[in-house]
């Protein structure tokens, strides 16, 4: 297939990436390389593929309406992933408007150049911050998710809507996917596992929220990968069963799907800590905070839609991927 990319120099985008490349797969890869975190780490993922002979870069904002007409229109592309966003719950407090400019008007004009160009099926990232108050646990896609509790979450949320709104209209197959708490090796800086191995690395203090009393559905980029190309590959239908008197959020009559794609095994950020001194060798100095405004104390995927539809279920322990994480950062930064 011919499959467009965006956020090809993220950490899911480019894992994304590198394996439909190694299929065979030919990769058109939109990124603009903005300096959210640290952009010498995306150019270094992108020199992964850069010269992969079916893949190609495109350095354009998705919120440049002209430029995402013009790339869809040169390599009509089969198939979209669509991973460019601006991430992080807690960066939404500080710049509410890089969300709405990336995560809504990005993300409207990839539904319209996937409308007036045939596209086949567009796999869409999600969150499981969508679930926000919600308390039920394991979080259902099958649940209400009507309470986002920040900014990040409520436009992920707006992507679900504005994806079944496309579907329901224009017939475009839509698949949107809940990922939990992704981490492992050429992960993102800002997040938890990437903060807290370089400040125990360097003796200082690690900020922990809600004084290690999270649990989060820790999910391997590797079993998100694999959960997005078994998905992509999944092109959904019109569940005919649906009712109106009795929604189900998770699915439509129009060609919509929405999947959890998490661990299925919530654990304590106490562990995750434990077991990432002891992959390190060294204890951590830990700042116990309480909860951060926007953060919800746990998450927990259900993730039998999964399983059902395209018999795939993430298994990575812990333990595991913190080990692979702490090998990939020493050899990356030489430490």
């Amino acid at each position: 297939m011919k499959v467009l990319v965006t956020g090809s120099a993220g950490f899911i985008g480019n894992n994304l990436s590198e394996k439909l490349l190694n299929r065979g797969d030919e990769v058109i890869g939109i990124d603009n390389l903005n300096d959210y975190y640290d952009v010498t780490l995306k150019q270094a993922r992108l020199a992964k593929i850069a010269n992969h002979d079916k893949f190609t870069e495109a350095r354009i904002s998705l919120e440049d309406r002209d430029a995402v007409v013009d790339v869809f229109k040169t390599h009509k592309p089969d198939r979209v992933v669509n991973l460019a966003a601006q991430a992080g719950v807690r960066y939404s407090l500080e710049n509410p408007y890089a969300y709405i400019d990336t995560n809504i008007v990005g993300f409207i004009n990839i539904l319209e150049a996937c409308r007036h160009n045939d596209v086949e099926h567009l796999v869409y990232a999600s969150s499981s911050s969508v679930y926000g108050a919600n308390t039920n646990m394991p979080f259902s896609v099958h649940n209400n998710v009507d309470h986002p509790v920040s900014l990040y979450a409520a436009t992920k949320k707006s992507n679900e809507l504005m994806a079944h709104t496309y579907s329901h209209l224009y017939q475009i197959p839509t698949t949107g996917l809940r990922f939990f708490t992704v981490y492992g090796p050429w992960g993102r800086p800002d997040m938890a596992l990437f903060l807290f191995t370089k400040n125990i690395l360097a003796d200082k203090p690690i900020d922990v929220f809600n004084y290690g009393n999270h649990r989060r559905d820790f999910t391997y980029i590797d079993d998100i990968v694999e959960g997005v190309i078994r998905t992509l590959d999944k092109i959904p239908s019109a569940n005919d069963a649906w009712s109106g008197d009795h929604p189900d959020p998770a699915t439509s009559k129009a060609p919509y799907r929405l999947y959890n794609i998490g661990n299925n095994q919530p654990v304590e950020l106490r562990h995750y800590i434990e077991v990432l001194e002891d992959c390190l060798g060294k204890k951590a100095i830990q700042n116990l905070l309480p909860l951060q405004l926007g953060d919800v104390p746990d998450t927990y995927a259900d993730v039998e839609a999964l399983v059902q539809d395209v018999d795939y279920k993430p298994q990575t322990k812990v333990e595991d991927g913190i080990a692979n994480f702490v090998k990939w950062y020493r050899d990356y930064y030489s430490v």
